[in-house]
């Protein structure tokens, strides 16, 4: 319709190989060329990503990012990968683990940044290496969690998605580490002349 930008993206979840990836791919992107031309819309370009779930696929960003035009984290996922704890189970003993010091926070809750966060910037580095313009994001809870986007922010992620009762919270996370990253950046000579 006229005065609509639509933009569609495609995101192709769970991938942990290059060549499952490039399979499906050329699969979904015969589909989606058929349709927007059945439609009209065949001047549309849809870009096709894919969702880094888990380790393998994080370790191997480098050659999956040769098929993909972005990636997003599923940070959940990839959460309860890395850890091998279930999601729906860690409930169960997780305010143990706290309460007794052996993990300082629920990691479901707060991206662990020494383990899950190591494989997210494995990913950022390799992925980039292979499409320096890779645009990164991450889905998941961990998308409104104000220290998670602090540490997401200087790892070079592009963006963030939660559910949407916590976009003000993720909105207000998101300018509050874009002002600590400039503020870091400052020198004795910008400060004064910065608006």
């Amino acid at each position: 319709k006229r005065g609509f930008d639509p933009r569609p993206e495609i995101m192709i979840p769970l991938v942990g190989l290059e060549r499952e990836l490039l399979w499906l791919r050329t699969r979904l992107e015969a589909v989606c060329t058929e349709t927007l031309m059945a439609h009209g819309c065949g001047h549309l370009r849809v870009p096709f990503g894919t969702m880094i779930e888990v380790p393998r696929a994080a370790l191997t960003a480098g050659s999956i990012a040769k098929h993909a035009d972005f990636f997003s984290f599923g940070t959940n996922d990839l959460t309860q990968t890395t850890f091998g704890f279930s999601r729906d189970d860690s409930a169960s003993f997780m305010r143990t683990y706290e309460r007794e010091g052996i993990l300082p926070w629920d990691p479901f809750a707060t991206l662990d940044a020494e383990g899950v966060g190591e494989l997210l910037e494995i990913s950022i580095q390799r992925g980039r290496a292979t499409k320096p313009d890779l645009t990164i994001g991450i889905c998941g809870e961990h998308g409104a969690d104000p220290a998670s986007i602090q540490y997401l922010q200087g790892i070079g992620i592009n963006y963030v998605s939660c559910s949407p009762f916590r976009i003000p919270i993720a909105q207000m996370a998101s300018a509050q580490a874009a002002l600590r990253s400039r503020q870091a950046h400052e020198t004795p000579e910008t400060k004064n002349t910065q608006p």
